[in-house]
């Protein structure tokens, strides 16, 4: 990575790991560890926030700078021949994690208990910045994550359908982002660095039925931005037939503040009313809510819904 982007990542607590990976403590980790409050996947999948690891293995890598992205937007390179190893990569961010989480073991308001269970995580969230997909060794990383008892949680912006299709191992669950309801808000929202990149997504969700995991689609939803258009994206989560999907407000916090403003921020009411009115136009339902996350789960099996990982 260039020099002054590594300045920028661990000034913002970014752990680099070789090359191109990092891992950051997330605002649940803190708030589970402190206050006893977890994160919304806790309360829909049963993953223990306190246990989970969020990191990636492309920090600097994505094709698309998405206006509501909350990460630095340093994202110039592409994967090159020397990308690190996945073994090599998984150890050296669980080291990384104990040193994160390192500094609550002094803190009155955590639990001793708590506190030495969060230095072994029990789930790792491949979502942090970049995009997942583009690194090749993905499949490698996933099962390295596994051998080692971890569920993994893969985020991808949808937008390389071949790496998803490559996977000899699969995720325990699969994010795909779906943002835009049509290819031109997904450009000027999402601003993809090809013209492809849309073409690209629908071709991961016609494939979605065929991949044998746990899927979500999620919705990250910026008023007056891509709210609305109820009947497409119901078409579009009918096509991928997931097995939830998460509508989600987009949060006016990091470095979309650069490029949106607050009022493009939905309140919880806005997103269950969009909630509401997408089941209107499709075969899901409401199942939960996260209220300070703005978050509401939809899923198309209330049979499948609270089953175990």
């Amino acid at each position: 990575m260039e020099t002054g982007t590594d300045t920028v990542l661990e000034w913002q607590g970014y752990k680099l790991v070789g090359k191109y990976g990092a891992v950051k403590g997330c605002h649940w980790l803190r708030e589970k560890l402190l206050r006893g409050k977890p994160c919304y996947k806790e309360q829909f999948y049963g993953i223990e926030s306190h246990r989970c690891m969020q990191m990636t293995p492309v920090v600097n890598i994505c094709n698309c700078q998405c206006l509501f992205c909350w990460r630095f937007h340093g994202m110039k390179e592409y994967p090159s021949p020397d990308m690190d190893d996945p073994e090599a990569l998984i150890e050296g961010m669980l080291a990384a994690q104990k040193e994160i989480v390192s500094g609550f073991g002094g803190d009155s308001r955590c639990e001793p208990e708590m506190w030495e269970e969060s230095k072994s995580p029990t789930n790792v969230a491949i979502s942090l910045s970049g995009e997942p997909t583009l690194y090749p060794r993905l499949s490698d990383l996933i099962e390295a994550c596994h051998k080692r008892g971890t569920t993994t949680f893969l985020v991808t912006n949808g937008t390389n359908p071949r790496a998803l299709d490559d996977l000899d191992v699969l995720p325990t669950q699969l994010y795909v982002t779906i943002a835009a309801p049509t290819r031109e808000i997904f450009e000027k929202l999402c601003i993809p660095r090809s013209s492809r990149l849309w073409d690209r997504l629908m071709e991961t969700v016609s494939m979605l039925p065929s991949l044998d995991t746990r899927k979500v689609i999620r919705h990250t939803l910026v008023s007056n931005w891509n709210m609305g258009w109820e009947s497409e994206y119901a078409a579009l989560v009918e096509r991928s037939e997931a097995d939830f999907v998460e509508c989600k407000a987009y949060m006016f916090v990091g470095d979309s503040r650069n490029r949106l403003a607050v009022e493009n921020m939905p309140s919880h009411r806005d997103i269950r009313t969009f909630s509401e009115r997408l089941c209107a136009e499709n075969s899901y339902e409401l199942l939960d809510e996260h209220r300070d996350s703005r978050v509401v789960l939809l899923t198309r099996n209330q049979r499948k819904a609270r089953l175990a990982f």
